[in-house]
């Protein structure tokens, strides 16, 4: 057999799921989770607008991008078969 330091042990259980009560754990993990969720900076109404605003603009950008190359493409492929 071939032989281990012996801190490999904990190394081997500790990707293992723990047992135990799953209502405990999933209280624990919701705790967690709200304790990050506290730790964001949330923007606010002038910043979110702003965010949005910039999404929209993009999205229209690469939509009217997406859809001319789009047609530069089948007009050469007309051109090319046609």
């Amino acid at each position: 057999m071939l032989d281990r330091p012996s801190g490999s042990r904990k190394a081997d259980t500790a990707g293992k799921a723990k047992a135990g009560n799953p209502f405990k754990r999933l209280v624990k993990f919701l705790r967690e989770v709200i304790a990050e969720l506290r730790k964001v900076i949330w923007p606010n109404r002038k910043q979110m607008a702003t965010y949005t605003a910039v999404v929209l603009v993009f999205v229209v950008f690469m939509v009217a991008f997406i859809a001319g190359i789009d047609v530069a493409f089948v007009k050469g492929v007309d051109w090319l078969f046609g």
